[in-house]
């Protein structure tokens, strides 16, 4: 059974000239996969990344993550469970300023009154390299450890899938390319399923799988 499905995903904005940003886009992806979605600026990526995410609604179609289908949850509900098993990573870091690194990486947590297992937590600030930066604030921080906080914040409520919204867009080449072997590193290491939206080739190069979304379509590329 795959940890995340679509069926048949359109989403349809109304107007004068009505815009189809998904049409019929049908996806599987298996649990430790690490995915690539690729496309022009306008071919619907983020759309369906949003859709994925339980941010916004199709307007025909199936999201399903661990066999829920997320398009029938309500507001309330879409919150709850997108909190215990989707972990989000953007482009902006989405750090909250005025507390340490330690609660950021801890808030979906915190959030929901747990407390973090001790050995998983100090695994995963271990491996993201940041286990002296959790005192610290995140304006104290490069922009490469900022997103390793939002890497291990992803990861901390181990989720069923992380989705990666461009997260090399706001980094140099040098911390492209060690985020980038940070999502392999913790997709090997905590058997993670990763899907990354990127417009990056390089990224997109070091996944299993590549998918290409064109005018709304989603069509797989090889991997060689």
């Amino acid at each position: 059974m795959p940890i995340l499905e679509t069926r048949n995903l359109t989403k349809i904005y109304p107007g004068a000239e009505q815009v189809v940003a998904l049409n019929q886009v049908s996806l599987a992806v298996e649990k430790g996969e690490l995915v690539a979605i690729m496309g022009d600026s306008g071919s619907g990526k983020s759309t369906l990344l949003h859709m994925l995410a339980g941010v916004d609604k199709p307007t025909e179609g199936q999201v399903l993550i661990q066999d829920v289908d997320i398009t029938s949850l309500n507001e309330k509900e879409m919150t709850i469970f997108r909190r215990r098993n989707i972990g989000l990573i953007y482009q902006s870091f989405n750090l909250i300023p005025n507390i340490t690194v330690e609660k950021n990486i801890l808030l979906p947590l915190m959030l929901d009154q747990r407390k973090p297992a001790p050995a998983f937590f100090e695994e995963v600030i271990q491996t993201l390299r940041i286990d002296n930066k959790l005192k610290r604030f995140p304006h104290q921080l490069s922009g490469g450890e900022q997103q390793r906080v939002a890497i291990a914040r992803s990861l901390i409520t181990r989720p069923a899938i992380i989705l990666a919204d461009e997260p090399t867009g706001n980094l140099d080449r040098k911390n492209s390319e060690e985020v980038t072997s940070l999502f392999r590193l913790v997709n090997q290491r905590f058997h993670a399923t990763i899907l990354l939206v990127t417009h990056d080739e390089k990224i997109a190069l070091s996944c299993e799988r590549i998918m290409f979304m064109v005018d709304g379509t989603l069509h797989e590329r090889e991997v060689i």
